[in-house]
């Protein structure tokens, strides 16, 4: 079974940035842009999972569609 692990590492990559940004404005005392990038964050892995899970549920119709 082929796999692609180029989603996995974009969605690691962005959360290990965050976790970085967030820290380091934390330790600043910008709390707030602090809660505001994890949020960013999510929202971001969150329309690529969606997205990725929109194309599974085409290509499992298509399976079970005959033309």
């Amino acid at each position: 079974m082929i796999t692609n692990y180029a989603l996995m590492f974009q969605i690691a990559g962005i959360g290990i940035i965050a976790a970085i940004i967030h820290a380091v404005l934390k330790k600043a005392g910008q709390e707030e842009f602090a809660t505001w990038t994890i949020i960013t964050a999510f929202i971001i892995v969150f329309f690529q999972v969606i997205t990725k899970a929109g194309d599974l549920f085409n290509k499992v119709k298509d399976v079970f569609l005959f033309h």
